[in-house]
């Protein structure tokens, strides 16, 4: 391979572009060939990009092919459309039916993570993503329907069916409650997420507090009010601090932890009077201020049986050390250390089953994944629910596909099917970790269209950084331009939760982005959990 790096990097240095067309798939072939080891891969990461730079997103382009050929599965099959493929217990393919065509429907970071993992999924065949991004088109992880609009119900059904597609993957929440897997199911396509009945565990958090009353599911106190002079008044009552939430989805903006008298009635008028959040905010709960240490609970679940996830844990907050305001999330790792193996038992006995089980006796079975944010409770030391989230959530998706080894697409397949009981899933040892890089000025207003650069760069500081593009777009140049308020997830993966972050970081430092910032402190109280727990 040493010989190989060599030519290779005097090419590069020497070629025009259609000379480098014909030396990079020369290239190609002859590392399919040679079935490229994780080795291998560390050589072409020695490349120096700076020395063979070129204008317009053609370089970037063929950049990013030949590392997914460096970071392919080798398969006995050179026609991955004529593979048979089927699953055993573990969610692994072996040979017997036809690979599948999945569409994600969604354009966010979460979706890219999801493509990325259906992409590596051996009976995967071809992934689609609708409406994508700029990030998720360029990296080669699923070819984007830039076009198609994902609250149109018809229309989604009609891209499935020109497009042949066999497995629909839905990622955000709102397509989940505008009722988008109802109308794909009867349509006979097998959809992976909750019914619009099953989706209000989300949609009204006033819901998800009856069904805990209902059901014996531990969560914080509350109240729901419509009338603010009512709910100021239990503020009164209750005192400080406390927490407002919105009912309906508010964008991750919708809970407001005041933490005196003024602020909560402040939250109160922004949601009751001033419709901050419009229909989303015309009720509020109004629940009492837990104190402990929160974390990510993931499951999925086929309408009875339900199978964890590996822990996760994000940070809500925009500032270091938790401060600042919520966010829709700036950084995540997996596993969370604050989620013993007897933590994890005792949330699924006493808040993932009976939640399946409530939902089946109301008369919606839930099919998804479930994401219960869990409070580990200080006082007592026992998992509370804070509330429900009825798809992967953004960004703690980022480290769980970076760790999943087992096939996605026939384990989403298999919860479609009600099948999950003869599944397991297969994680890599080790951890991830994903730093969040937000355009400044967020949660708050920010600019659009500021250019990012060196992001190939930043990905081949070595083997298992991954950065998924959560608000992307290509201006007339073909440079990367922010277009959100969360633009990047720079996920890394290592032997503990150490190497994750060093690594996360290093490549988050590579990335040139005047206008974008990141913490700076993600991992702090897991790696706290390891330091004390060692020492």
């Amino acid at each position: 391979m040493a010989s190989i790096a060599c030519n290779a990097g005097s090419s590069f240095n020497l070629l025009n572009r259609e000379a480098f067309k014909v030396s990079l798939k020369n290239h190609i072939q002859g590392s399919l060939k040679n079935n490229l080891s994780l080795e291998d891969f560390r050589t072409w990461n020695t490349f120096s990009l700076s020395s063979f730079r070129t204008k317009g997103p053609f370089l970037s382009s063929s950049l990013s092919s030949f590392r997914r050929v460096l970071r392919a599965p080798t398969c006995s099959n050179s026609d991955p459309g004529q593979s048979i493929l089927t699953t055993n217990n573990n969610g692994d393919a072996n040979s017997s039916e036809r690979r599948l065509v999945v569409l994600v429907i969604g354009g966010g970071g979460r979706e890219h993570s999801l493509c990325y993992a259906l992409k590596r999924s051996p009976s995967c065949g071809e992934v689609f993503c609708a409406p994508g991004n700029a990030g998720i088109a360029h990296s080669g992880d699923a070819t984007c329907i830039s076009d198609l609009n994902i609250l149109d119900n018809v229309a989604v059904i009609s891209c499935c069916h020109t497009r042949g597609v066999e497995l629909v993957v839905v990622g955000p929440e709102a397509p989940l409650v505008a009722g988008l897997v109802d109308d794909l199911t009867k349509a006979g396509i097998p959809t992976f997420g909750p019914s619009a009945a099953a989706a209000a565990l989300e949609g009204s958090k006033d819901f998800t507090k009856k069904l805990c009353d209902k059901y014996g599911i531990p969560t914080a106190k509350y109240k729901t009010f419509a009338d603010p002079l009512e709910a100021k008044e239990y503020v009164k009552e209750q005192g400080t601090p406390i927490v407002v939430k919105a009912d309906g989805l508010a964008a991750g903006k919708g809970v407001i932890v005041a933490m005196n008298i003024q602020e909560a009635f402040d939250a109160i008028d922004s949601m009751l009077v001033a419709n901050t959040f419009g229909s989303a905010g015309s009720r509020i709960i109004i629940e009492e201020f837990l104190e402990g240490e929160e974390a990510s609970f993931f499951a999925l679940v086929d309408g009875e049986t339900a199978l964890p996830l590996e822990s996760a844990q994000d940070h809500k907050r925009v500032g270091d050390g938790d401060t600042g305001p919520n966010t829709g999330g700036m950084g995540a790792y997996s596993p969370a250390p604050v989620l013993t193996s007897e933590l994890q038992s005792l949330v699924m006995e006493s808040i993932i089953h009976p939640t399946v089980k409530g939902m089946a006796a109301e008369g919606c079975k839930f099919v998804g994944v479930l994401y219960a944010g869990i409070m580990i409770e200080k006082k007592s030391g026992l998992p509370k629910l804070i509330e429900y989230n009825v798809r992967f959530g953004d960004p703690e998706c980022q480290v769980l596909m970076m760790r999943l080894e087992s096939d996605l697409a026939q384990v989403l397949l298999a919860a479609c099917r009600g099948e999950l009981g003869g599944v397991s899933l297969s994680w890599s040892p080790g951890s991830a970790m994903v730093i969040v890089m937000a355009s400044n000025g967020y949660p708050g207003s920010y600019e659009k269209g500021t250019i990012i650069k060196n992001l190939e760069e930043a990905e081949l500081i070595g083997p298992m950084v991954k950065i998924f593009h959560a608000g992307t777009a290509l201006d007339s140049e073909g440079n990367f331009i922010a277009n959100g308020g969360r633009v990047l997830g720079v996920t890394a993966k290592g032997k503990d939760l150490a190497e994750a972050r060093d690594k996360a970081y290093k490549a988050s430092e590579v990335i040139d982005w005047p206008e974008g910032f990141f913490r700076r402190d993600i991992g702090w109280r897991a790696l706290s959990h390891i330091y004390t727990k060692t020492s």
